[in-house]
């Protein structure tokens, strides 16, 4: 009996080993992905500002002189906190003040000419009452006593005129006082002076209509402050004024603001070509959350327009165009892609109607090189908690 050739059964198995060997270490080595369980929890749809929104204070006067003329007195500076009626600068107005001084004297005068005149009359007419009493008894001629009521008479109209001369006077005195204030630049109402510009010496001179000059002073009542954000024309029409609003500050990194839409401009805005906006504004829902903020910081508006509770939801990030997504099997630790139907979404959420399942595992490194569907993938360590 042959015997079998042991020698080329060897020869074959170490060349199979070493087939094996190479395919092994030669083969594609598993990337190592990030993911996350699709579990239920709340989606929200929302929009947000196309560009940087700014905080403003709810009251702001850029604020000038009535008239030109030279700073006399400038009463405030940047920083200073003011009242309602707290002169700001004022004008050289020392002719007008003297036109008051004058009128304020002549009111004084036609107001003792005019005491003077009805004392007059008031004694003419008890001087007519008492010759009309003589004549009547024949103790005094008729003449005498119609001259005495004529008398009377006059002395009357000239009391009358007198004090229309007093009314006139204080007219003229408010008058001039009017003039004076018009040199006088008072806060409209209490606040924070965040501009000013002028020096004493310096004119000034109020602003030709359909002209914007610098404000001599710039005013802002920071007791409220706001949201101004611009709002793409497309999202627009989903918003609505007293919905719900999330705002944040670059300055607060770390901190939402809650708020709520106050205000949609009736009118979009046709900033750049085929770049359209609507302006819409957000107040803060708690006053405390503004009382450090300051007007002119920069802020991001997002607006929930819809809400669901209690719904199966995967990252955004996990989201491929199309609907997909890549989903990990333990099993065969290859990434499978499916497809699912989407419904709400935002930029963190987005909730799933059907082709996936509770449990499932997406990925989010989808922008890994080397992420596709059919490879071999482990799954990185989640990061320790600090």
């Amino acid at each position: 009996m042959k015997k079998p050739p042991y020698r080329l059964i060897l020869i074959l198995l170490v060349i199979a080993g070493i087939v094996a060997g190479g395919w092994y270490l030669s083969r594609p080595k598993p990337i190592a992905v990030a993911v996350k369980a699709v579990a239920r929890g709340i989606v929200e749809a929302s929009v947000s500002n196309t560009r940087a929104g700014t905080v403003k204070a709810c009251r702001r006067a850029r604020l000038a002189p009535a008239i030109g003329g030279q700073i006399a007195k400038l009463a405030v500076k940047e920083g200073d906190k003011v009242n309602t009626g707290q002169i700001l600068l004022s004008l050289w107005n020392d002719d007008l003040a003297a036109q008051l001084q004058l009128a304020q004297r002549e009111t004084i005068a036609a107001r003792s000419s005019a005491d003077q005149s009805c004392l007059l009359a008031d004694n003419a007419v008890r001087e007519a009452k008492r010759l009309e009493d003589l004549r009547s008894k024949g103790l005094v001629a008729e003449q005498q006593a119609d001259t005495a009521q004529a008398q009377a008479q006059a002395g009357q109209a000239s009391c009358r005129a007198a004090r229309a001369n007093v009314e006139v006077s204080a007219a003229r005195t408010s008058v001039a006082r009017a003039a004076l204030e018009r040199t006088l630049l008072r806060a409209p109402f209490p606040g924070i002076v965040a501009e000013v510009n002028g020096e004493l010496g310096e004119f000034v001179t109020p602003s030709p209509i359909g002209v914007a000059t610098l404000p001599a002073v710039d005013l802002l009542d920071t007791s409220c402050l706001y949201i101004a954000a611009p709002i793409d024309e497309v999202d627009a029409p989903q918003i609505r004024t007293g919905m719900t609003a999330r705002i944040s500050l670059d300055a607060y990194p770390n901190k939402h603001f809650a708020g709520r839409v106050s205000r949609i401009a009736p009118y979009v805005l046709e900033v750049e070509k085929q770049a359209r906006t609507v302006d819409v504004e957000a107040l803060f829902t708690d006053a405390a959350d503004y009382q450090s903020l300051r007007p002119g910081y920069s802020a991001d508006l997002e607006i929930i327009v819809d809400v669901k509770k209690d719904v199966l939801r995967i990252p955004t990030e996990a989201v491929l165009e199309g609907h997909r997504v890549l989903v990990y099997n333990p099993a065969t630790q290859l990434l499978e892609e499916r497809s699912f139907q989407a419904g709400l979404s935002n930029w963190k959420y987005t909730e799933v109607l059907s082709g996936l399942a509770a449990g499932d595992q997406v990925v989010l490194s989808i922008d890994r090189e080397g992420v596709k569907a059919g490879i071999r993938a482990t799954l990185e360590k989640p990061e320790a908690a600090p």
